[in-house]
């Protein structure tokens, strides 16, 4: 983690500097004065409803070294701090404190930076390539939701000082941010897994979702350049249909090298014949950057996991992970939960507990692998509402529903408000009988009706956005069984 005297975080973040030792060495950086070690950083955000300033003193007397503040300290303050040497700062702004803060550790390190962003898919890209690269490098990577502009920083604070890569997940909700992530992390990779409609709601158009996303590119060095003993590089889908608008209104002005992975030989790193097991584990022929072709495996369920892989393998070759290495890490693979995560309920039905999050895009992905995994009984789907779709977001609902209708379903079960209802109306509209179609108003009552309906022979796929809490059916279903 950080270590970083009093007498510089002035010079590294700009932050005012009211009292304090100076030699005093500050260790980790939090934002939560219940987190507070000794000697940490305490940074206080001011917010709606908790305001991270009112809880200063407790940070000081927990240890904290120094207490990063967005207002004034009082008096009484200043002197409980003095109390126990204590600095005190005031920061105008507690996100541009921790970017600064995080940038300076980041360029001390001296570190490889790979940033994972894209609409879909980039926390198993992200444990992918973490789990290759730790066959050679030290790796420190984003855990759980850290991927924005407090998430980030706080990630690259807390890696270790022996750290030799950093995989950080940069995500976003509206224009610059990733653009602030990537100044502030100067990844010398990036990976760009899809141009899909997730923040549709806030840019507006899958145009404005590229733009966003290629904003990775503002931090990184041009491909001309030696990094720290690298040369910069992107990958993208090579079947995104956004691809050559990103390469050639960014990557190619900032002077990037791109490369391409996908399904066509004409990828540079590409993937055929893919077949999906009764597991639903995928396995498929690779091709790599070098020409080096090989049958492979993923022990993670879903199609859809391929063109991760691929990402993934691409940085990794490039970083010297070798073919066989890949092969084994690949059928070795373990990813954060509730993302297609196959469970045993305690009636003994297999459940896709996918309920982290939800897109368009990733619900069609999971109703084909609920419709493409071996199951004797019912198949049901929990599907959620999905967020951040805007306008749109009605129109997106009836697709899926649509969608779900069209797969052939033993039961759709639509979880939420009225997107749920349309999601659900749409299913009926197209063809799938009432009694198969439920609308559910909340998981409570989801898990009341249907939690114990399924047979040890069911598949039952659940999934939906994060807010809506279906992880919570999930753990009512499978009630610690795995």
């Amino acid at each position: 983690m950080i270590e970083i005297a009093v007498k510089f975080l002035e010079r590294v973040t700009g932050a005012r500097p009211y009292t304090g030792n100076a030699d005093r060495v500050c260790r980790g950086c939090v934002i939560d004065s219940r987190e507070v070690e000794q000697d940490s950083i305490f940074v206080a955000f001011p917010g709606e409803r908790v305001d991270g300033n009112d809880y200063a003193p407790q940070a000081i007397e927990a240890g904290a070294a120094a207490v990063i503040l967005t207002r004034e300290p009082s008096r009484k303050l200043i002197r409980l701090a003095d109390d126990h040497e204590c600095a005190v700062f005031v920061a105008d702004d507690a996100e541009e404190f921790l970017l600064r803060l995080a940038q300076g550790y980041r360029a001390r390190m001296k570190c490889t930076v790979i940033a994972v962003t894209g609409s879909v898919g980039k926390t198993t890209t992200k444990d992918i390539l973490s789990a290759l690269l730790a066959t050679h490098y030290r790796v420190h990577a984003t855990q759980g939701n850290y991927n924005n502009l407090i998430g980030m920083p706080l990630t690259i604070l807390s890696a270790p000082k022996n750290t030799q890569v950093l995989v950080l997940e940069m995500g976003m909700n509206s224009f610059g941010e990733i653009e602030r992530l990537s100044r502030c992390a100067q990844p010398t990779y990036a990976i760009i897994t899809k141009v899909g409609t997730s923040h549709i709601g806030m840019l507006g158009s899958r145009e404005n979702i590229a733009r966003a996303k290629a904003e990775v590119l503002a931090g990184m060095p041009a491909s001309s350049e030696n990094f720290e003993g690298h040369h910069s590089l992107l990958v993208l889908n090579g079947e995104d249909d956004y691809t050559p608008f990103i390469i050639e209104h960014f990557a190619r002005p900032a002077g990037v090298d791109v490369l391409l992975a996908g399904t066509s030989e004409d990828d540079d790193v590409w993937a055929r014949d893919i077949q999906v097991g009764a597991d639903g584990c995928a396995e498929f022929d690779i091709m790599l950057e070098n020409g080096s072709q090989y049958h492979t495996g993923l022990s993670i369920t879903g199609a859809q996991a391929v063109p991760n892989a691929l990402y993934a393998a691409a940085v990794a070759h490039r970083l010297g992970v070798a073919q066989y290495e890949i092969d084994q890490v690949f059928h070795e693979l373990r990813l954060t939960g509730h993302r297609q995560e196959l469970r045993r309920a305690a009636s003994g039905a297999r459940v896709v507990d996918d309920s982290y999050n939800a897109s368009p895009e990733s619900m069609a992905a999971g109703l084909d692998l609920l419709c493409g995994l071996d199951a004797t009984g019912r198949r049901v789907a929990v599907l959620g509402e999905m967020g951040e779709l805007g306008d749109e977001a009605p129109r997106f609902h009836e697709l899926v529903g649509a969608y779900a209708a069209a797969k052939k379903l033993d039961q759709l079960v639509c979880v939420g408000g009225e997107l749920a209802e349309r999601m659900a109306a749409a299913a009926r509209l197209m063809g799938m009988p009432e009694d198969r179609v439920s609308h559910m108003p909340d998981t409570a009552s989801a898990l009341a009706r249907w939690g114990s309906t399924f047979s040890a022979t069911d598949m039952v796929l659940v999934k939906g956005s994060h807010a809506v809490g279906l992880d919570r059916f999930v753990e009512g279903v499978c009630a610690d069984v795995r």
